[in-house]
Protein backbone atom coordinates (compact mmCIF):
# COMPACT_ATOMS: atom_id res chain seq x y z
CA UNK A 1 0.00 0.00 0.00
CA UNK A 2 2.65 2.02 1.26
CA UNK A 3 4.83 1.66 -2.00
CA UNK A 4 2.10 2.56 -4.78
CA UNK A 5 1.02 5.18 -2.52
CA UNK A 6 4.88 7.04 -2.94
CA UNK A 7 4.91 5.68 -6.20
CA UNK A 8 1.74 7.59 -7.63
CA UNK A 9 2.61 10.82 -5.09
CA UNK A 10 6.48 10.54 -7.52
CA UNK A 11 4.80 10.85 -10.53
CA UNK A 12 1.65 12.45 -9.94
CA UNK A 13 2.55 15.70 -12.05
CA UNK A 14 2.45 12.51 -14.80
CA UNK A 15 -0.71 11.30 -14.12
CA UNK A 16 -2.74 15.03 -13.52
CA UNK A 17 -1.04 16.07 -17.43
CA UNK A 18 -2.54 12.69 -19.08
CA UNK A 19 -6.15 13.46 -17.37
CA UNK A 20 -6.03 17.04 -18.23
CA UNK A 21 -4.95 16.07 -21.60
CA UNK A 22 -7.40 13.65 -22.31
CA UNK A 23 -10.08 15.76 -20.54
CA UNK A 24 -9.61 19.00 -22.47
CA UNK A 25 -9.33 17.21 -25.85
CA UNK A 26 -12.48 15.37 -25.46
CA UNK A 27 -14.35 18.65 -24.29
CA UNK A 28 -12.65 20.44 -27.70
CA UNK A 29 -13.76 17.07 -29.60
CA UNK A 30 -16.95 17.36 -28.13
CA UNK A 31 -17.79 20.98 -28.68
CA UNK A 32 -16.85 20.47 -32.46
CA UNK A 33 -19.02 17.34 -33.01
CA UNK A 34 -21.71 19.45 -31.56
CA UNK A 35 -21.06 22.52 -33.30
CA UNK A 36 -20.40 20.48 -36.95
CA UNK A 37 -23.50 18.00 -36.41
CA UNK A 38 -25.89 19.83 -34.26
CA UNK A 39 -25.51 23.49 -34.71
CA UNK A 40 -25.65 24.18 -31.12
CA UNK A 41 -22.10 25.39 -29.21
CA UNK A 42 -21.16 25.03 -25.59
CA UNK A 43 -20.39 28.43 -24.64
CA UNK A 44 -18.33 27.17 -21.76
CA UNK A 45 -16.56 24.52 -23.20
CA UNK A 46 -13.76 26.90 -24.77
CA UNK A 47 -12.69 28.64 -21.86
CA UNK A 48 -12.88 25.32 -19.44
CA UNK A 49 -10.04 23.85 -22.10
CA UNK A 50 -8.30 26.77 -22.30
CA UNK A 51 -7.76 26.82 -18.37
CA UNK A 52 -7.43 23.13 -18.55
CA UNK A 53 -4.56 23.72 -21.21
CA UNK A 54 -2.34 26.41 -19.16
CA UNK A 55 -2.92 23.69 -16.11
CA UNK A 56 -1.60 20.83 -18.14
CA UNK A 57 1.45 23.25 -19.36
CA UNK A 58 2.04 23.98 -15.49
CA UNK A 59 2.13 20.20 -14.34
CA UNK A 60 4.22 19.21 -17.18
CA UNK A 61 6.57 21.88 -16.81
CA UNK A 62 7.20 20.31 -13.13
CA UNK A 63 6.91 16.93 -14.53
CA UNK A 64 9.81 17.77 -17.01
CA UNK A 65 12.03 19.18 -14.16
CA UNK A 66 11.65 15.80 -12.36
CA UNK A 67 12.85 14.47 -15.82
CA UNK A 68 15.66 16.91 -15.99
CA UNK A 69 14.20 17.42 -19.18
CA UNK A 70 14.65 21.63 -19.30
CA UNK A 71 16.31 22.71 -22.32
CA UNK A 72 20.15 23.94 -21.16
CA UNK A 73 22.98 25.09 -22.89
CA UNK A 74 25.66 22.26 -22.37
CA UNK A 75 27.91 22.31 -25.31
CA UNK A 76 30.45 24.46 -23.08
CA UNK A 77 31.07 21.69 -20.61
CA UNK A 78 32.78 19.53 -23.14
CA UNK A 79 34.79 22.29 -22.94
CA UNK A 80 35.88 22.06 -19.55
CA UNK A 81 37.63 20.08 -16.59
CA UNK A 82 35.18 17.25 -16.31
CA UNK A 83 34.74 17.69 -12.46
CA UNK A 84 33.35 21.47 -13.37
CA UNK A 85 30.19 20.79 -14.98
CA UNK A 86 28.54 19.12 -12.06
CA UNK A 87 29.44 22.17 -9.87
CA UNK A 88 27.91 24.72 -12.06
CA UNK A 89 24.69 22.44 -12.78
CA UNK A 90 24.40 22.49 -9.42
CA UNK A 91 24.64 26.14 -9.09
CA UNK A 92 22.24 26.83 -12.24
CA UNK A 93 19.53 24.85 -10.31
CA UNK A 94 20.46 26.26 -7.35
CA UNK A 95 19.74 30.10 -8.74
CA UNK A 96 16.65 28.87 -10.61
CA UNK A 97 15.31 27.38 -7.02
CA UNK A 98 16.13 30.70 -5.96
CA UNK A 99 13.54 32.11 -8.52
CA UNK A 100 11.10 29.62 -8.04
CA UNK A 101 10.86 30.70 -4.23
CA UNK A 102 10.82 33.61 -5.40
CA UNK A 103 7.76 33.27 -7.95
CA UNK A 104 5.80 31.35 -5.31
CA UNK A 105 6.09 34.18 -2.71
CA UNK A 106 4.93 36.61 -5.85
CA UNK A 107 2.26 34.07 -7.00
CA UNK A 108 0.74 33.47 -3.58
CA UNK A 109 0.39 37.14 -2.55
CA UNK A 110 -1.06 37.95 -5.76
CA UNK A 111 -3.58 35.25 -5.57
CA UNK A 112 -4.40 35.64 -2.03
CA UNK A 113 -3.88 39.21 -0.97
CA UNK A 114 -3.79 41.17 -4.06
CA UNK A 115 -6.39 39.80 -6.55
CA UNK A 116 -9.75 41.09 -6.83
CA UNK A 117 -12.47 38.62 -5.02
CA UNK A 118 -14.94 39.45 -7.51
CA UNK A 119 -12.87 38.28 -10.87
CA UNK A 120 -14.57 35.85 -12.10
CA UNK A 121 -14.39 34.04 -15.50
CA UNK A 122 -16.26 35.27 -18.10
CA UNK A 123 -18.79 32.05 -18.91
CA UNK A 124 -17.95 29.96 -16.03
CA UNK A 125 -18.46 32.09 -13.23
CA UNK A 126 -15.34 30.62 -11.44
CA UNK A 127 -13.61 33.12 -9.30
CA UNK A 128 -10.51 33.47 -10.73
CA UNK A 129 -8.20 32.92 -7.45
CA UNK A 130 -8.90 29.37 -8.56
CA UNK A 131 -7.22 29.35 -12.24
CA UNK A 132 -4.28 31.09 -11.06
CA UNK A 133 -3.68 29.18 -8.28
CA UNK A 134 -1.69 27.08 -10.55
CA UNK A 135 0.96 29.56 -10.31
CA UNK A 136 2.30 29.01 -6.55
CA UNK A 137 1.40 24.88 -7.00
CA UNK A 138 3.22 24.55 -10.02
CA UNK A 139 6.27 26.28 -8.87
CA UNK A 140 6.41 25.16 -5.66
CA UNK A 141 6.56 21.36 -7.25
CA UNK A 142 8.98 22.10 -9.90
CA UNK A 143 11.47 23.73 -6.81
CA UNK A 144 10.92 19.71 -4.73
CA UNK A 145 11.65 18.23 -8.23
CA UNK A 146 14.63 20.44 -8.76
CA UNK A 147 15.56 19.48 -5.64
CA UNK A 148 14.94 16.14 -6.08
CA UNK A 149 16.89 15.57 -9.33
CA UNK A 150 19.64 17.15 -7.23
CA UNK A 151 19.62 14.93 -4.23
CA UNK A 152 19.30 11.86 -6.75
CA UNK A 153 22.72 13.09 -8.16
CA UNK A 154 24.69 13.99 -5.52
CA UNK A 155 23.82 12.20 -2.94
CA UNK A 156 22.58 8.69 -4.11
CA UNK A 157 24.59 8.84 -7.21
CA UNK A 158 22.08 8.26 -9.79
CA UNK A 159 21.94 10.32 -13.18
CA UNK A 160 19.31 11.39 -13.81
CA UNK A 161 19.19 12.69 -17.66
CA UNK A 162 16.69 13.81 -20.24
CA UNK A 163 15.27 10.81 -21.88
CA UNK A 164 16.00 12.51 -25.43
CA UNK A 165 19.41 13.92 -24.10
CA UNK A 166 19.95 9.67 -23.36
CA UNK A 167 18.95 9.02 -26.75
CA UNK A 168 20.73 11.26 -28.44
CA UNK A 169 23.93 10.76 -26.78
CA UNK A 170 23.28 6.83 -27.69
CA UNK A 171 22.96 7.76 -31.10
CA UNK A 172 26.13 9.81 -31.19
CA UNK A 173 28.39 6.34 -29.15
CA UNK A 174 26.58 4.17 -32.15
CA UNK A 175 27.72 6.78 -34.93
CA UNK A 176 30.87 6.62 -33.33
CA UNK A 177 31.42 2.63 -32.91
CA UNK A 178 30.67 1.98 -36.75
CA UNK A 179 32.75 5.43 -37.74
CA UNK A 180 35.56 3.18 -35.82
CA UNK A 181 35.09 -0.29 -37.34
CA UNK A 182 34.90 1.62 -40.80
CA UNK A 183 37.94 3.14 -40.14
CA UNK A 184 39.71 -0.08 -38.86
CA UNK A 185 38.62 -2.11 -42.22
Amino acid sequence: MGSKFIHFIDNIESYICRTLLALFVTLLFAQIVSRQLFGYSFSWSEELSVYMFVWFVFFGASYAAKLAAHNRVTFQYKLMPSWLPPILEFLSDMIWVAFNSYFVYLSYDFVFNKMNLFWKSQTLGIPMKYIYLILPIAFTLMTIRILQVNYYKLIKGIDIRDPDSQEMDELMEHDIDENDKKNAA
